[in-house]
């Protein structure tokens, strides 16, 4: 395999990692003892490699996996909001609405990669992990793999757009339940409701999804591409303007006392106490 990672992502950074092998891109989430946490940095790079993809021709499709025992199990909490601040709580909330701006972005960049996106997941797969595999193409899980949008548990919105793609594959009903509530699923129920194209035992989940991205990218790239962007096109209609929404609500509510107490008691094990501000 050849290691694609550049001198931008200095040695013991790396959040991903992109491998290029007979014509299939493999992107992995490689901080397993983390359980893949997502953070500012992990949205950078996803960018970056997102960018290569996107006009290397010897990448016919690619496979978006993880490391370790989970997919990625969301935000790190010990860390919310990152250096973002204001000198007031306006100042605050605009700086958090163009710092999700930039992530929807990134996100924009790996969702409408011209190239098929196969994930295959195991483990936990929650928060921006679960909206992470929601931007791939066809998605593949371990049978022990659990599905939620934590987010309102936290006193935050959805930030990436993960409920709007719920809806637009189960519904509006379900993607109210899973975001309003934050429960877990499994992933046969995940399949149930479409949000998956196939379940299958842990130990076949490296196998059966590296061989569906093979199959795809063994087909004709320009016809593979173009069926993509249709259907794509049908499927997203509404979706930008609906995530600058998105932005604006994680901008509010990512400022607001009600995350900092739900960061808080989920860091300290206890029950959050909202107060609507």
């Amino acid at each position: 395999m050849i290691d694609t990672i550049g001198t931008d992502i200095p040695r013991g950074e790396e959040r991903l990692r992109l491998d290029v092998e007979d014509g299939l891109g493999i992107l992995t989430l490689c901080r397993p003892r983390k359980l893949n946490a997502w953070s500012w940095e992990s949205t950078r790079q996803l960018g970056l490699f997102a960018d290569r993809i996107r006009f290397d021709d010897s990448i016919r499709a690619v496979l978006l996996r993880a490391e370790g025992r989970a997919f990625c199990a969301g935000i790190d909490i010990t860390a919310p909001g990152g250096a973002i601040t204001g000198r007031s709580g306006a100042e605050h909330a605009r700086n958090y609405y163009e710092a999700m701006r930039w992530v929807h972005e990134r996100f924009r960049v790996f969702a409408q990669l011209p190239q098929p996106v196969v994930a295959a997941v195991q483990g936990y797969c929650l928060g921006f992990g679960f909206e992470l595999a929601l931007m791939a193409d066809v998605r593949i899980a371990a049978d022990d793999a659990v599905f939620a949008l934590p987010e309102a548990r936290l006193g935050v919105a959805v930030d990436a757009g993960g409920d709007l793609r719920i809806a637009r594959e189960a519904g509006a009903g379900w993607a109210k339940l899973l975001a309003l509530t934050g429960r877990r699923i499994d992933a046969a129920t995940a399949e149930r409701l479409r949000l998956l194209q196939q379940v299958v035992p842990a130990d076949e989940l490296a196998e059966t999804a590296h061989a569906l991205a093979a199959e795809i990218a063994a087909n004709a790239p320009l016809a593979v591409q173009g069926i993509k962007r249709g259907i794509d096109a049908y499927a997203d209609t509404g979706m930008a303007g609906a995530l600058d929404r998105v932005a604006m609500n994680a901008a509010i509510t990512l400022t607001s006392e009600d995350s900092r107490e739900g960061y808080g008691a989920k860091a300290a094990r206890r029950a959050a106490s909202f107060e609507g501000k």
